[in-house]
């Protein structure tokens, strides 16, 4: 084990190193590494769930920490637009794919599911590119932050859809659950929101106490995080929610310094547990499928939220350089599949391609925002 370990590490810091000096995120390096490593390669990952399962906790941190610095009344005057976005996003997708649905005689659980799947964007890949940037509390970084967290919010209507569709039972205690989330979250961010300071119990006698303070900060994280998961939300919106708390009391500023550490980590092994779904074997073998499609996924969804952020008025260059940030497929879209695949919504090849075709939508990603910049910057001539 300690060999493995070993291995996965140094080809992370070779593997960085390298594609930093060539101007390109660690993001992608820990998706290499991943397809390296993962089963289809090298085969050092003997747990892929396991390193799945510590992966979402990355995601939950990263939420966490850009939660911090996103000022929430800037984000919440902002949620008419916010709210048209996500659903005319949503339902460009699903009408994009109804016309292949129809043209390829479909039934309408996997017109639905495959529509609501390219229509999640990756909270991660964002999330991970404005903070390297530093723009997560810039305008473009608050638009499609903005969307992100809908997109999250829209993934419960989404599941219970594919449930209604296919042969899966809506539990009427999970839709409570979710109800009476939702009505918490805008509670909490009325009263965030309005209140002039906050202060939180423990935080100025935990000032000093440097070991305690890493497991108060764990506490605060873990605590709003596994409440959004039992009210049947999504557990990153949770940590968001604990992030904006943390951001607004002043005597806790700490808890981003005692966990920065961690976010590296388990930010890092989400993207490798990403990168070993990537089967090279079924890629050659299907090869002009998997690219035709990817390709058009990533252009389409490109298109589609370019176009929409262009619609509700913003400069040509935002809705462009925006649109290619959400034109990844998200990793909560691996959930809509897995659930599609338990109801019955689509079959077992159906089911591979659609997770390779997140996995490499997600390691072209970087690229893909790095276009936009350069065709938008050769056009303007300025940066946003």
């Amino acid at each position: 084990m300690l060999l493995q370990l070993l291995i996965a590490s140094a080809l992370l810091l070779v593997m960085g190193s390298i594609l930093r000096y060539f101007g390109q995120p660690h993001v992608v390096a820990y998706l290499l590494v991943g397809m390296a490593c993962g089963p289809h390669g090298l085969d050092l990952i003997g747990n892929a769930e396991l390193f799945s399962r510590l992966g979402d906790i990355g995601v939950m941190l990263l939420l966490f920490f850009v939660g911090q610095k996103i000022h929430p009344r800037k984000l919440i005057a902002r949620w008419r637009r916010t709210i048209l976005l996500t659903l005319a996003q949503i339902s460009l997708s699903l009408a994009l794919v109804g016309v292949v649905g129809a043209l390829l005689e479909w039934p309408l659980p996997r017109v639905v599911l495959l529509g609501f799947v390219i229509s999640l964007s990756s909270t991660a890949v964002v999330l991970s590119y404005l903070e390297d940037r530093g723009e997560t509390d810039s305008r473009i970084g608050r638009d499609v932050i903005g969307v992100l967290l809908a997109q999250d919010l829209a993934l419960i209507g989404m599941l219970i859809t594919i449930s209604l569709l296919g042969d899966g039972e809506l539990q009427a205690a999970d839709l409570q659950r979710q109800v009476l989330g939702l009505v918490l979250i805008g509670l909490f961010l009325a009263w965030i929101t309005r209140a002039e300071r906050i202060r939180l119990p423990l935080g100025a006698r935990l000032h000093q106490d440097h070991e305690m303070q890493v497991f108060a900060a764990l506490v605060l994280f873990l605590s709003f995080a596994a409440l959004a998961g039992w009210l049947q939300l999504s557990a990153p919106m949770g940590a968001f929610l604990a992030g904006m708390l943390v951001g607004a009391a002043r005597e806790t500023r700490w808890v981003g310094e005692r966990l920065d550490s961690f976010r590296t980590l388990f930010v890092a092994l989400f993207f490798v547990s990403i990168g070993t779904l990537v089967d090279l074997g079924f890629v050659a073998e299907n090869r002009a499928l998997v690219i035709g499609l990817l390709l058009l996924v990533l252009f389409l969804n490109w298109a589609v939220n370019a176009a929409t952020f262009r619609a509700l008025g913003e400069p040509w260059r935002h809705s462009v350089i925006a649109g290619a940030m959400l034109a990844q497929i998200g990793e909560f879209s691996f959930v809509l599949v897995a659930a599609g695949l338990a109801t019955g919504a689509i079959g077992e090849f159906t089911y591979k391609l659609t997770v390779l075709i997140i996995a490499l939508s997600l390691l072209l990603s970087p690229a893909m925002i790095g276009l936009a910049r350069v065709l938008t910057d050769r056009r303007v001539g300025v940066t946003v």
